[in-house]
């Protein structure tokens, strides 16, 4: 339990950025190579709904998915209805942004990197203002209503859609 101001704030750990498995959310850009199948390969974005809309097999669930999941799915609705031992290489080439607001000199929205940690975002957002409280960090992620309080360590992950808020310190 920390105490800031008059209140008790629970807080958590973050998870590394090596232990997160990204899933796909609406807004990720994706590239599809399909081996031998130019038609079907391309860049496609995720609607709000979480589809992809691809050439012969129209709607296809993506959001929730992690790539390896959708990848073999992609693979059995090809190979079952399309393509004969389809091969697909799948790489998001377009991440949401990321939010950071607070107690940083330059809040606003960023680009995600792969492997962002909460550091490196602050980073990006030329570091913490004299004020800041940099042991506590609430993020509140994709489509969440709530923040959650947690600890700032040195590997504390950030996901893309996250809004990040650094607080100030009480002395």
């Amino acid at each position: 339990m920390l105490i800031a101001g008059c209140t008790t704030v629970a807080t958590r750990s973050l998870p590394n950025v090596d232990s997160l498995v990204y899933h796909l959310s609406p807004g990720d850009r994706l590239r599809f190579d399909v081996f031998r199948e130019d038609a079907l390969s391309g860049e496609y974005a995720i609607d709000d709904a979480g589809f992809i809309t691809l050439p012969l097999a129209g709607d296809v669930q993506a959001a929730g998915k992690t790539l390896a999941r959708l990848r073999q799915d992609l693979q059995t609705l090809f190979s079952r209805e399309y393509v004969r031992d389809a091969r697909i290489a799948i790489d998001v080439v377009g991440y949401r942004p990321i939010y950071i607001l607070g107690e940083v000199e330059k809040p606003g929205e960023y680009p995600y990197a792969e492997g962002m940690s909460v550091h490196g975002l602050v980073a990006k957002a030329g570091g913490f203002t004299y004020r800041a409280n940099e042991h506590v960090v609430y993020i509140r992620h994709g489509r969440e209503t709530e923040e959650t309080a947690y600890r700032l360590t040195s590997g504390a992950a950030v996901l893309p859609g996250d809004t990040v808020r650094v607080g100030q310190r009480y002395f």
